[in-house]
């Protein structure tokens, strides 16, 4: 644990009050010389504004200083979880494993893949294969998982996960970690090769085998129209994290429809529910659960997707609808609510971005500033100031009359 864990540890106390813990995913944006306005500026949101005139601003730094992160890193800091600390580097290929409830053992080395498509001279084309529906990525996953189950002494598992992505676990021994991603992260450029960080005996058997599923996979996948090739990602197992019952003495849950996330709070301790692919659908299964849980990750999606494919107008429409669903989250008068985002995915640059993400709290005791709305430029000047994602599972507890006074 952490210098911080430690001491929310120390001072954690059961009591009543609920929290509720909305994230936006990647709902940040930024201001340039040719757009003026972000996504969360120009929707119209009359709800998280009034929320905001009822609470505290401010903004988060996912990750470190200039420093992107994924969505892995980013939801592990808003729980509380340091992720430049070693033990809390997770792979993406645990957080997806996780996220369809594979079974990991300690044996097995998980990865994220991407289906992607591929030119005539081997470039990539596409990063997401168009993002080919769900049932076209598990049908793919289904010939893979026919053609390759295992090499060597090494089972291989590849399950789908959503859309283009799937996850493949390797189930043997003497395996580890350490490989580099596949994924050059750009189209026009080729696939890479498996590529290991470590010069041990397990190091080198893994980078055999994954070369040699990569090597089988794309000949199987040669006759596919889209996704016609693949990039694994985030390899990794599982590191064991300490859970939010032992941490914060919370009963925690999570409504969310990406496995990723799912994933995460799974690792985290919470039990996550099912639920279904709208918003709607979402407040609906937290009016259900209201009773038996004190800490709610309510998680969504899209604004992160859209961001992603430059489209402010969908983007805009995610923000609209939450807003829209917030008054029956409200209902259920949660002692504490913050909303914030696990890492800016600006529009105009269609990928996640280094900037800090905006923040509002509401509760009996967050000291109600001056803003007035949920923008970043508000929550620029808003008294919580800017300060580190992993820092917020205090703010959280302490308003929610959860942390017992330090020293005396």
């Amino acid at each position: 644990m952490t210098p911080q864990q430690e001491l929310l540890k120390k001072l954690a106390s059961k009591t009543d009050t609920k929290i509720v813990l909305v994230v936006m995913d990647g709902v940040g944006g930024i201001h340039t010389v040719d757009s003026a306005q972000t996504a969360l500026e120009t929707a119209n949101t009359p709800n998280l504004d009034a929320l905001a005139g009822r609470g505290a601003t401010g903004r988060l730094i996912p990750c470190e200083v200039g420093v992107t992160p994924g969505s892995g890193p980013g939801h592990l800091a808003l729980f509380g979880y340091d992720p430049l600390v070693p033990a809390y580097e997770i792979g993406r290929g645990v957080l997806e494993a996780c996220g369809i409830n594979f079974p990991l053992t300690p044996s097995m080395v998980a990865t994220r893949g991407n289906f992607c498509s591929l030119g005539a001279d081997g470039t990539i084309t596409d990063r997401r294969a168009g993002r080919i529906p769900s049932d076209e990525g598990a049908r793919i996953c289904q010939k893979l998982q026919k053609a390759i189950p295992r090499i060597e002494d090494v089972k291989i598992h590849t399950r789908p996960v959503k859309e283009y992505r799937f996850c493949t676990i390797f189930d043997g021994p003497g395996l580890e970690p350490s490989i580099e991603d596949t994924d050059p992260q750009k189209v026009g450029l080729a696939t890479l090769p498996a590529r290991t960080t470590s010069a041990t005996a397990a190091g080198k058997k893994t980078q055999r085998i994954v070369q040699a599923f990569l090597d089988q996979a794309f000949k199987v996948m040669a006759d596919e129209p889209k996704a016609n090739g693949l990039v694994l990602r985030g390899f990794a197992v599982d590191p064991g994290l300490p859970k939010f019952q032992e941490l914060y003495k919370l009963t925690p849950c999570a409504i969310a429809t990406y496995p990723l996330y799912r994933g995460v709070a799974s690792l985290a301790g919470m039990e996550v529910l099912e639920t279904g692919q709208t918003i709607a659908d979402e407040v609906a299964t937290l009016k259900e659960v209201w009773d038996k849980f004190d800490f709610f990750f309510f998680h969504v999606k899209k604004t992160d997707s859209n961001g992603e494919d430059g489209n402010l107008a969908g983007k805009i429409k995610v923000i609209e609808e939450f807003d829209a669903a917030l008054p029956g989250i409200l209902e259920m008068k949660p002692d504490v609510i913050a909303v914030t985002a696990d890492h800016c995915t600006p529009y105009v640059m269609k990928g996640h971005s280094y900037h800090p993400v905006p923040l509002l709290i509401c509760g009996p005791t967050c000291d109600v500033d001056a803003t007035v709305a949920f923008t970043e430029s508000e929550c620029l000047r808003g008294s919580l100031g800017t300060f580190h994602s992993e820092k917020l599972m205090g703010l959280l507890l302490d308003n929610a009359g959860k942390l017992l006074k330090f020293g005396s």
